[in-house]
């Protein structure tokens, strides 16, 4: 058994706040297994890589002996989360709601260990308040209180619509720490203030407050937005091992690393050291990490059969022995868009005629296969590929 040092130590590995060590610490010294919360309202039909950072904190909290509750919004999914919205999230409809669970369901085991799993609903009580118990709830927490959220300031500053139910998500997601007695609560940055809510609600019915643990949030394939459905540019869990190799595959260098740090128990700054000092080809430890990612979720086998076939498809690219190259001067050392890149080379008539070649599948970089509009290069040679017979080696800089 681990001493209690020791498991803050693993369960800090990789958070970016803990309301409050102390008492998680605490927690711990009593010897019973903690009730160890995540929410999740089924917006769309699957988890993905974002999910699969906090899903793996779970995890660790499992191997420590402790109770994951997760936690199906069924009930706040019909209100809509309006977390970093600047406006109102359209709610879902009952199926929708129903048929997206269904899939969270079957797909979280694929992290979690379903013996120490409580798969919960938290229509199970909210269905059952009455108008006087909704009353007693948002008694508990003040307007004032509510419009500190960042995106409720900045939607009444700018005068934007806030609608009165979204005032009462974060006091619903609240109060599932209440009906669950939980913990501890786990959730990315932007669930700080809901958890917090939660925290105060607990004081409020009589509960000791949950330790609330927050993670960072996994940006998405374009490198840019939070990796979300709505945007496009996630990787599900349950996807194809051909499809999560290719998407692994179409990140940028600088998102390899900090997909090593958030998806795996690998240590990104001793890998980016070891690229910068020429020891390391980044194409050789991203397909490391797309094989790692597939190995999770379809197995070793089918991690290795996906590799060798990218493998054998890159190798069998048919380029010309003499590449004419074209010299980018843009701004030195500073990453630039692939589409920029194609269009100044000549390769396209323009920057959206780029951007259709690329949705379109006909580019390569380095023999991989790009389609995603916004992939950034990282300022060193490399062979671009447009269609066929279009090939130019990209140097970056003046001569």
């Amino acid at each position: 058994m681990s001493t209690i040092a020791e498991q803050i130590a693993l369960l800090k590995k990789g958070a970016v706040n803990i309301v409050h060590e102390e008492e998680l610490a605490e927690r711990l010294r009593r010897g019973r297994p903690l009730r160890v919360k995540l929410g999740a309202d089924p917006s769309a039909p699957d988890l993905h890589f974002g999910h699969v950072v906090v899903l793996t904190k779970l995890r660790q909290f499992q191997d420590l002996g402790h109770t994951v509750i997760f936690l199906i919004g069924d009930f706040t999914a019909r209100i809509g989360d309006p977390t970093g919205r600047s406006e109102t999230r359209k709610p879902l409809t009952d199926d929708e709601v129903r048929a997206n669970a269904e899939t969270y369901t079957q797909q979280v085991f694929k992290m979690l260990d379903p013996a120490r799993t409580e798969i919960r609903f938290n229509s199970e009580w909210m269905d059952k308040m009455s108008a006087s118990d909704m009353v007693r709830l948002c008694a508990q927490y003040t307007v004032a209180r509510i419009l500190e959220r960042d995106d409720f300031e900045k939607r009444f500053k700018e005068q934007r619509p806030i609608h009165i139910h979204e005032f009462l998500y974060p006091l619903a997601q609240g109060y599932d720490s209440v009906a669950l007695e939980a913990d501890v609560e786990i959730g990315g940055t932007d669930q700080r203030f809901n958890l917090l809510v939660g925290r105060e609600l607990q004081k409020s019915y009589g509960q000791a407050p949950q330790v609330i643990l927050t993670l960072p949030l996994l940006e998405g394939t374009d490198g840019l937005q939070k990796m979300s459905k709505s945007l496009g540019n996630y990787i599900g869990i349950d996807e194809p091992a051909e499809e999560i190799f290719g998407k692994v595959m179409s990140i940028s260098d600088q998102l390899m690393l900090r997909y090593f740090e958030l998806l795996t128990d690998r240590d990104a700054a001793p890998l980016g050291h070891e690229i910068e000092a020429g020891r390391l080809h980044p194409m050789e430890l991203k397909k490391d990490l797309a094989a790692e990612l597939v190995a999770r979720f379809h197995g070793p086998e089918a991690a290795a059969k996906v590799r060798a076939g990218f493998e054998k498809r890159f190798q069998r690219g048919q380029l010309p022995d003499e590449i004419p190259e074209f010299r980018f001067a843009g701004e030195g050392a500073a990453p630039v868009r692939l589409a920029e890149v194609i269009a100044a080379s000549g390769m396209a008539s323009s920057m959206s005629d780029a951007r259709r070649k690329i949705q379109q599948g006909g580019v390569r970089v380095d023999g991989e296969r790009i389609t995603d509009i916004h992939r950034i290069l990282e300022p060193r040679p490399a062979v671009v590929q447009v269609g066929p017979k279009n090939v130019r080696r990209i140097v970056f800089g003046l001569s």
